[in-house]
């Protein structure tokens, strides 16, 4: 990444998101030695793309929260910003701090509902026991409605029916084909094949008209589920995987001429925002013409302070160029499809890189921490191929089968 750099005592970064692309950012910026400060409304980065496993498997949540204090100490600062003052260069917290920039990163990221996103300024305990109490709830319910058949509803589809391949699942989607629009068509026929051999009952094309006032993520008997098509369908659990929003509740009071209409911002071929030489916007909050992924959210982190350094080098800005399509479709720990690079990935080369563990060992080492032994004998030997009943012959034995 390049040694430390030499800089002046005005300049100061500020990160404002802790997802993929503000750590990206942070980390880059501790490395080369330049004074910043990471803000988050919560105390740990998640690793949301482990979210939907979280979910099912009892432990994999302490694997997805990662403290940043632990890596990034003092220049980590918990708080929500709810303003940002151009004129004076100060980022407004709620609280009433004030923490000046020289050079501003904004990284907010996106909103959704629970358990696919996880936005809420608990503790990271607390966060934990969240997803802990929501596997209890799904072992207890026998006829799950899944609403939403984008990544997040043919992954949670996927890690229910792999766990629990006895429960009845009813995925309801809008459209008439699954995950996203920008994959292949023969990648999302491949999901939808998958899904069906697994069990899981497709309702495609039609909405749920009543989602508003059924509970969601809690086990009640007998919920109505009804559709834009006349059918209803009996639920003891309802699970949301739709409304993903970007959060723009940081900088809407200021960048109004910069927001495009999904409350994006409006950046050029450097990440800057548009008119702002000293502003980025990096990940779901730059309106980049790509899929909002995580993959993508850390590349933009790189080149915003590979830009921020050449500004203070006066050197030539990167230029940040959107790639093929990489993404990849966990459907359970035993399988998945993708598409890597623009070309079609199987189930091998996706369970390999990427379900088997959701690539959690990644993010905590771009964090600089060890992952937590989250084993025990009560969760392991339901997945383990031996059922071995200690951890060291459960270990052999996936080393020697997997």
């Amino acid at each position: 990444m390049g040694g430390k750099l030499s800089v002046d005592e005005n300049v100061h970064v500020v990160v404002v998101g802790g997802g993929f692309g503000g750590i990206a950012a942070a980390k880059q910026l501790k490395c080369h030695g330049v004074p910043y400060t990471l803000i988050d409304i919560r105390d740990a980065f998640h690793h949301n793309p482990g979210a939907l496993r979280a979910s099912v498997e009892s432990g994999f949540a302490k694997k997805t929260f990662i403290s940043f204090r632990e890596t990034f100490k003092e220049n980590f600062k918990q708080g929500k910003v709810v303003d940002i003052d151009l004129e004076k260069q100060n980022v407004v917290l709620d609280s009433g701090e004030v923490v000046h920039f020289s050079h501003l990163i904004l990284a907010t990221g996106s909103t959704g509902p629970f358990p696919g996103k996880f936005n809420e300024p608990v503790s990271m305990e607390s966060a934990i026991q969240m997803y802990e109490d929501l596997v209890k709830k799904i072992q207890e319910a026998s006829r799950i409605v899944l609403v939403g058949g984008g990544s997040a509803g043919v992954e949670m589809a996927g890690e229910i029916k792999t766990d629990y391949p006895d429960k009845e699942v009813i995925l309801i989607h809008s459209k008439i084909a699954l995950a996203d629009i920008e994959l292949l068509p023969s990648v999302r026929q491949g999901v939808k094949e998958i899904l069906v051999k697994k069990g899981v009952q497709l309702e495609l094309g039609q909405k749920v008209t009543n989602l508003k006032e059924l509970v969601t993520n809690e086990t009640k008997n007998d919920q109505k589920v009804l559709t834009d098509k006349g059918l209803e369908f009996n639920a003891d659990m309802v699970i949301c995987c739709t409304g993903i929003k970007i959060n723009s509740s940081a900088y809407e009071n200021s960048f109004k001429d910069a927001i495009v209409k999904n409350g994006a911002l409006m950046v050029n071929k450097h990440l800057q925002v548009e008119g702002m030489e000293n502003i980025y916007a990096i990940g779901d909050c730059a309106d980049v013409k790509e899929p909002k992924m995580a993959y993508h959210a850390g590349l933009h982190g790189a080149v915003a302070v590979d830009n921020i350094i050449n500004t203070l080098k006066e050197k030539p800005l990167k230029v940040y160029n959107p790639g093929a399509l990489t993404m990849l479709l966990s459907l359970g720990r035993d399988d998945g499809i993708g598409q890597l690079y623009g070309f079609h990935a199987g189930k091998f080369i996706v369970t390999l890189a990427k379900s088997k563990d959701l690539m959690v060992w990644k993010s905590w080492k771009e964090m600089d921490q060890a992952i937590p032994n989250v084993w025990s004998k009560e969760t392991c030997p339901r997945f383990c191929p031996a059922g071995n009943r200690t951890q060291i012959s459960c270990l052999r034995s996936h080393i020697t089968t997997r």
